[in-house]
């Protein structure tokens, strides 16, 4: 009888344990659903020392001219000019949007002797870039003082070729300037390293909280890809898999180009410009989106330091 009193005594208590849990459960629901949201991850936190990250030396081309003049918001453009050995009137300009100006001059180098590039550094965030360049006429004011700049003396340059490239932030300039229907005609090819970025919808609320994404500023990039199939326009896009949690990631925007052109990426494992290591690729016509690893600080600027191939691959 002890035994079983003992039995029912152990019994009566785990009933009432369980009694209290289950009383529990609604207020445990409820304290879940009001906990804060996860910290903000806008820049990524991760840390990564496997891959080598490579950086070339901050120097500018030894050969060709260079120059200066005030562009957008009051800020210098930078102006580098091949050397141009036999006398020919024809640029191929190419105007970048965030990075030193030394790398993209530097780029440009290995372009032939028609190359100029301008180099436009205005401040932080794609919105600064965007606003500047709301209004056309910045941008025909931004390329007339570049072609000003060239020197002169083979006669007044004539545009030939007109490259936009673009890292990180600076690619609000280029989707502002696509905006305008002229300007979208003249543009002959786009390089867009790392940075095409958007906001979600609700503003914060990233795919996986049942967010979308704001198709606003992506139209314009949609557009110019559909050309580039076409075989119209020459389009190439770099991408990291860095996630920024406050706003879309390039890897989020650039399957949202691939869904908007009907197309599909192809995995491939290979290594790229500086220890970059590419994941995978979609083509078609003359567009052309490569991806790659790598969710921190480094990765992202790995894509700056890749602009000489990058810029060679465009230029095709």
């Amino acid at each position: 009888m002890r035994h079983q009193s003992a039995g029912y005594a152990v019994r009566g208590k785990r009933g009432a344990f369980l009694t209290i849990v289950a009383a529990s459960l609604p207020a445990l629901a409820a304290a879940q659903a009001v906990a804060p949201p996860p910290a903000p991850q806008n820049p990524s936190p991760m840390v990564e020392s496997t891959r080598a990250h490579e950086r070339l030396a901050p120097d500018a081309p030894a050969t060709g001219t260079r120059g200066s003049f005030i562009g957008p918001q009051g800020k210098p453009v930078e102006v580098w000019a091949a050397g141009r050995s036999r006398c020919s009137p024809d640029v191929d300009l190419i105007v970048h949007f965030l990075g030193g100006a030394w790398l993209p001059m530097r780029a440009a180098s290995g372009l032939g002797e028609n190359a100029v590039v301008a180099v436009v550094n205005i401040g932080a965030g794609s919105g600064i870039y965007d606003r500047s360049f709301s209004e056309p006429a910045v941008f025909d004011s931004l390329v007339a003082g570049a072609m000003r700049t060239i020197p002169g003396s083979c006669g007044a340059p004539r545009l030939r070729r007109l490259t936009l490239s673009g890292f990180s932030a600076g690619h609000g300039a280029i989707r502002a300037i696509l905006r305008d229907d002229r300007h979208f005609q003249r543009v002959d090819a786009i390089l867009l390293l790392d940075g095409m970025h958007t906001s979600y919808v609700p503003e914060g609320s990233g795919l996986a909280a049942g967010g979308t994404l704001d198709s606003t500023n992506l139209g314009a990039f949609v557009r110019f890809a559909r050309a580039a199939v076409r075989g119209e326009k020459r389009f190439v896009v770099t991408h990291s898999e860095i996630f920024p949690g406050t706003f879309a990631s390039t890897t989020e925007t650039a399957d949202y180009l691939l869904r908007a052109l009907g197309l599909k990426r192809t995995a491939v494992l290979q290594w790229g410009p500086r220890g970059m290591q590419q994941l995978s690729e979609a083509h078609a016509g003359r567009f052309e989106l490569l991806g790659f690893a790598g969710n921190s600080a480094p990765d992202h600027i790995d894509h700056l330091h890749a602009m000489p191939e990058m810029l060679a691959r465009v230029s095709r």
